[in-house]
């Protein structure tokens, strides 16, 4: 089913030094539902994740655990990484480890490059370094420390003290890219997306551009340096080549002309380093940049943003222990408006689960079931003639499916979901206003009863295929009460794009009895829910 169109999509490559929070698993699912869209819209899609895995932090963190930090980063990514996607049925197609074989060559192989075309140069380095961020800080990223801290200088994004790093480094000239990257974003506007996040970055890179410490000697956990093994590679320049290593740099170079260039979402935090060093880098290697970088926002708790550091993370299977991962999906990417930061209440999830999924779209789909089977014997009914009520339907479906596409194309899955969900809307009125249980008791009623079965039951089956990038699991059960499975085939091999055309539902099809997609949830009264009930 493919098109032969590329759509290669990477989330951030993940520094698994402690478990993810649901910050982690809003991006995940977003990427997930992008590549799942594009894959079922018949595009050549590969969706990668992973996890980085060097660096200061990481060893540190190994050392207080009393292990090796190979030993820490393989059980922190059995443990927790792993097990985040199945908890967010995430279907990614590849999953990689800076610390695999196949990554670290082809790093070593990299950097060697690009220091045989000139761009590499030793020199003697002094400055404040954070090692939570893992980043040497300019002035503007440095505050002056409170409390506990107060008379040192500490990072502005984690509040804790800098360290003065003194040491021979190997530098790369990223000075020499301020004008091919101003360049880059002015002929390609949506390199950076949203435009804020551009602006940002634009504002930044005309400043000047220092060049970049690329290799530390004070300690080992890294790939060394091809020339000098003495050095490790820094480890943000080792992370970000994850994205073209994973996909044959240096190995397949059929698979990598397949795949390459990619999309890269990541959180706002680090798009610099997305938007500035990694493009840089590569211009420096000869290959081609990233199609485009999209910052989405933070998600705040409380007004403040999650950090692990600060211990206000929220575990992801707190939320799908009591709701599912379908709700998850659906209310990280429906209630946040992607590219600005949004809030995550407890109250506002159940509130959202309540009125827009049991009682909007599983309500739709459990009434229409049982009405076929209860006035039609189970069977799909095929239409009689056709009314302006019901040409709105069928108009609103196909534009819905327009809407969306376009909105995925700009990476606004809010917008993209809210356009999907003008059909469940137009059927639940449509529903109320034909009132089909009173055509049931009219014989002279019946082909326009058919109608209105027809046309719930054809809607019903546009939002399966609709919105199962969005709700893998929902979606299913609710293609296989239709009955569609039998007559059209896998869920996930409709072409999403012709979602729109009606009529796909074949009259005669058998409906199956259908629980509801989206069962009701206790409030135990504390602003908390407690257990799902069936």
């Amino acid at each position: 089913m493919t098109s032969g169109r590329s759509f290669y999509i990477t989330t951030p490559i993940y520094y698994p030094s402690d478990v993810p929070h649901i910050g982690h698993g809003y991006t995940t699912v977003a990427v997930d539902a992008l590549a799942r869209w594009h894959r079922q819209a018949g595009d050549d899609t590969w969706m990668l994740t992973g996890t980085d895995e060097h660096g200061q932090k990481m060893l540190r963190a190994a050392a207080a655990n009393g292990a090796t930090p190979q030993e820490w980063v393989d059980r922190l990514v059995a443990e927790s990484w792993f097990p985040l996607l199945k908890t967010l049925d995430v279907a990614n197609d590849d999953f990689i480890r800076t610390t695999q074989p196949r990554h670290e060559e082809r790093v070593r192989q990299f950097v060697q490059a690009i220091h045989d075309r000139g761009y590499i140069y030793a020199g003697e380095f002094e400055a404040l370094y954070c090692v939570g961020c893992e980043e040497f800080k300019t002035e503007s990223e440095i505050v002056d420390g409170t409390g506990a801290f107060e008379g040192l200088k500490v990072c502005a994004i984690h509040s804790k003290p800098l360290e003065l790093l003194q040491e021979k480094n190997y530098f790369f000239k990223l000075s020499e890219f301020t004008e091919p990257l101003l360049k880059l974003y002015a002929e390609n506007p949506d390199f950076i997306r949203p435009e804020s996040a551009r602006n940002e970055v634009v504002s930044f890179v005309k400043q000047g551009l220092k060049d970049l410490s690329i290799s530390r000697s004070t300690f080992d956990w890294g790939i060394k340096v091809p020339w000098d093994e003495t050095h490790v590679i820094y480890v943000w320049v080792d992370a970000l080549l994850n994205y073209a290593t994973a996909v044959g740099f240096g190995s397949d170079p059929e698979e990598f002309a397949r795949r390459w260039p990619a999309y890269h979402v990541v959180g706002k935090d680090i798009l610099r380093f997305h938007a500035v060093i990694w493009p840089a880098m590569l211009m420096a290697a000869g290959v081609e940049v990233p199609r485009g970088v999209f910052a989405h926002g933070w998600l705040l708790v409380g007004g403040e943003k999650m950090s692990k550091s600060k211990l206000t993370g929220i575990a992801p299977t707190e939320i799908t222990d009591v709701f599912g991962s379908d709700a998850y999906r659906f209310y990280f990417l429906s209630a946040i408006a992607f590219g600005q930061d949004g809030s995550f209440s407890w109250e506002d999830l159940s509130a959202r689960y309540q009125a827009e999924l049991a009682n909007g779209f599983g309500n739709l789909a459990s009434r229409t079931t049982a009405m076929i089977a209860r006035y039609r014997e189970g069977i799909v009914p095929p239409a009689g003639e056709e009314t302006d009520g019901d040409r709105v339907i069928r108009e609103t479906v196909a534009n819905a499916v327009e809407r969306a596409d376009a909105a995925i194309e700009r990476f606004r899955l809010d917008e993209a979901i809210a356009a999907i969900w003008t059909i469940v809307d137009a059927l639940n009125l449509y529903i109320t206003e034909n009132e089909p249980w009173v055509l049931a008791k009219d014989e002279g009623s019946r082909s326009r009863l058919d109608t209105v079965l027809y046309t719930a039951a054809e809607g019903l089956r546009a939002l399966a295929v609709l919105l199962s990038p969005i709700m893998p699991i929902a979606t299913e059960k609710l293609w296989v009460g239709l009955g569609a499975a039998e007559s059209l085939g896998r869920l996930q091999d409709q072409a999403l794009r012709d979602a729109g055309r009606w009529g796909q539902l074949r009259p005669g099809t058998s409906v199956n009895a259908l629980a509801p997609l989206f069962p009701r949830v206790e409030q135990p009264g504390d602003g908390q829910p407690g257990a799902a009930k069936a």
